[in-house]
């Protein structure tokens, strides 16, 4: 039985990038123990907050992870969709109780600084067990 059972939300946005950090994601929990149970692919980063929202509420869920490349563009695009969908997740992880690591890349970025931060989805990974494990202290 796992440790702890993981929602991930992955964004289908940079798609090639996203699925390499949500392979290593998946690698980091069975070396800790646990399980990524379910995942949710939405269509970006900003789209995230719902489907986080409803694996919050699941009963069998400890954690939720984020996974997403926010690259550079043209415009301030990137910093928008970065800053609000940062905040809804912290807002979330509060008012479930449950951690919520944010495993997005960016802004700021071009695609090949993305690919060498793919190792995210890992580090969101250790980030939601430790919460889980510092929480259960308290």
């Amino acid at each position: 039985m796992a440790k702890y059972n993981i929602g991930a939300v992955v964004a289908e946005f940079n798609y090639d990038i996203t699925q390499m950090m949500l392979g290593l994601a998946k690698e980091e929990a069975k070396t800790r123990d646990c399980e990524i149970t379910q995942v949710v692919t939405v269509p970006g980063v900003f789209d995230m907050a719902l489907a986080i929202k409803k694996l919050l509420e699941k009963d069998d869920i400890d954690a939720v992870i984020t996974l997403g490349a926010v690259i550079e563009g043209a415009t301030d695009h990137d910093q928008i969709v970065a800053q609000h969908a940062s905040r809804k997740i912290a807002d979330l992880s509060l008012e479930y109780e449950k951690p919520v690591a944010l495993g997005i890349s960016g802004p700021g970025m071009t695609r090949l600084d993305a690919h060498k931060r793919v190792d995210y989805g890992k580090r969101a990974v250790e980030a939601a067990i430790k919460m889980c494990d510092r929480l259960k202290e308290i």
